[in-house]
């Protein structure tokens, strides 16, 4: 069936009237415009005013809003357009707060709500209703006229986020206005109601309003994938239940933050599915997860327990009575991957077995070795999500994942395919060396290593290039340094940037200047190592290239 759209300008003054009765979803996110932004369109609208009488200005136009609405009603859900129409209301509240004159400012209150009738018992009808948790305080504080002389007062550290930020643009609207002339004020409020334009895009439902809203919007600050679903779902909770399940929907996603949120609806989805997305992910979680069916199921039992997993693996901050460092450091690890395809198996099993912690280790310290593995032999996409999705069979089956040729194990041509790659001349791309190293480290450290630095480099002891003068010529033929140059046993880890020049310094210059700190050691334990040397051989490489590799080896069970 086609969609419906009808779209059609409107100055501000045609906005805010009968026609239209605003109110923001509960599945919208908060009010988030900062005082930049909001001091943008300000300044914006001031620009317009300066050097022109009010018959010659331009008129000045706010780009496009998307809203589900009704052609026979004025009620209109904002899909996308909040930010901009609660920030228009914010700047016709403090000119109203700001203009003496009060036949203005009773016409600008008419463009903010529609007073009530006494005699009929009518309440007052706002333009714009924000979401529940704000719009009482945007009505009592802005809204009313006697509102914004409280805001000063308030304490905003017992204000929400939303809250704080509509109290700071309004006292800042308010305070820039008043440097501005009663005239101009004036001037101001007329530009705003006749000359500043909207095109409101009004389409019936919810999905081809987000369609709608896609096409016509690259900024992705309103709506999001997350929004649909939770539209969706929190539609189908009884009414009594909705702000409950709202709330906890927020806390959710404001736990994890807005990106990391929609990751685990993908990751949720490789749960169920176990196997690569084919179609739009929007119509594969309605089809295999089916959130809608039992709305308040999927968010107490699936959604909530997927997400604290989610937020302990990546924060690497599980809680238990036993194994905490060592489940938390496998999980540093894991975060450390140059993809994020071993996700959804973690989730499952730390949410399903998250009180059973020698359980959860047991499992860890295999699905480390696992996924360390795929990426150093670099398994592609299609091969990754293959594995993992019969993992994720596995654990929902609660097979034995100890078993010999369960998904979690490898086998021994895996463990000798790995122990190849990692023998191998440059054996791979920057980042899986760089994560091999750190491994290695973490290896030798006992784990009491600290990796909170800024940047940490890769750095050859031979170097890539050494001048032609050099004691490394002496040291190593051309034949040698081309097989020794990029293999594991002549690479070392720096906490600094490279330094071209120090990469080719000779071996004792190196060590001094370049690999060392200022007591005399490195923060690695792979380099600090290598300062016990006094020279750089073929035969030093060789012996700690077969050392580091059975420290590899033992770390990951490679012995075959």
């Amino acid at each position: 069936m086609p969609i419906k759209i009808q779209g059609t300008q409107y100055n501000i003054g045609d906005i805010f009237c009968d026609k239209f009765l605003f109110s923001i979803p509960l599945y919208q996110r908060p009010y988030d415009w900062e005082e930049e932004e909001a001091g943008e369109l300000l300044e914006d609208l001031l620009g317009c005013l300066e050097n022109s009488s009010s018959e010659d200005l331009n008129p000045y136009f706010l780009g496009s809003i998307v809203l589900i609405k009704d052609e026979d009603s004025p009620e209109a859900q904002i899909i996308d357009g909040q930010q901009r129409l609660t920030t228009l209301t914010i700047l016709l509240a403090a000119l109203r707060e700001v203009i003496s004159d009060k036949e203005y400012t009773n016409e600008l209150s008419e463009f903010i709500y529609q007073k009530g009738r006494k005699l009929t018992q009518t309440p007052n009808s706002y333009r714009l209703t924000l979401r529940q948790r704000d719009a009482d305080f945007f009505r009592k504080y802005i809204q009313h006229e006697d509102g914004i002389s409280q805001l000063e007062n308030l304490d905003y550290s017992q204000l929400s986020d939303s809250q704080n930020k509509l109290r700071n643009n309004t006292l800042f609207c308010q305070k820039r206005l008043t440097e501005i002339s009663e005239e101009q004020l004036i001037k101001l409020a007329g530009f705003i109601i006749k000359k500043c334009l909207l095109v409101v895009v009004s389409t019936p439902d919810l999905e081809s309003a987000y369609r709608i809203f896609s096409v016509l919007n690259d900024r992705g600050r309103d709506l999001s994938l997350t929004d649909i679903f939770k539209a969706e779902i929190i539609g189908n909770i009884p009414d009594e239940e909705k702000e409950k399940y709202t709330e906890n929907w927020e806390n959710i996603e404001e736990k994890l933050g807005r990106d990391e949120f929609e990751n685990l609806f993908s990751d949720i989805l490789m749960i169920y599915r176990k196997a690569k997305s084919s179609e739009a992910i929007i119509k594969e979680l309605r089809e295999y997860v089916k959130p809608s069916d039992n709305p308040t199921n999927f968010i107490d039992n699936k959604l909530s327990p997927f997400a604290n997993a989610f937020s302990n693996i990546r924060n690497a901050n599980y809680q238990s009575s036993k194994y905490v460092e060592q489940i938390n450091t496998i999980f540093k690890a894991l975060n450390q991957i140059d993809n994020k395809n071993w996700m959804p198996p973690a989730i499952l099993y730390l949410s399903k077995y998250k009180n059973q912690p020698e359980k959860l280790l047991n499992f860890f310290q295999d699905f480390d070795r696992l996924a360390s593995c795929l990426m150093i032999i670099r398994a592609n996409i299609n091969q990754r999500i293959k594995r993992y999705g019969s993992l994720l069979s596995e654990i929902e089956n609660g097979e034995d994942l100890h078993r010999l040729d369960s998904a979690l194990q490898l086998k021994n041509h895996e463990c000798q395919r790995i122990i190849n790659s990692l023998n191998k001349d440059c054996f791979y791309g920057e980042r899986t060396c760089r994560y091999v190293l750190l491994r290695l480290d973490t290896a030798l450290s006992e784990g009491v290593a600290n990796y909170d630095f800024s940047t940490i480099t890769i750095e050859h002891i031979l170097p890539q290039r050494p001048p032609h003068n050099s004691q490394w010529l002496n040291w190593f033929t051309t034949k040698q340094r081309q097989k020794y140059t990029n293999c594991l046993g002549n690479l070392v880890l720096l906490s600094c940037k490279k330094n071209q020049q120090a990469s080719n310094y000779e071996f004792e210059e190196k060590k001094q200047k370049y690999f060392s700190t200022n007591d005399g050691v490195s923060p690695f334990v792979l380099t600090t190592q290598v300062l016990t040397e006094n020279e750089w051989t073929p035969e030093i490489i060789e012996r700690r290239q077969q050392k580091l590799l059975e420290k590899l080896k033992e770390l990951w069970r490679l012995d075959i």
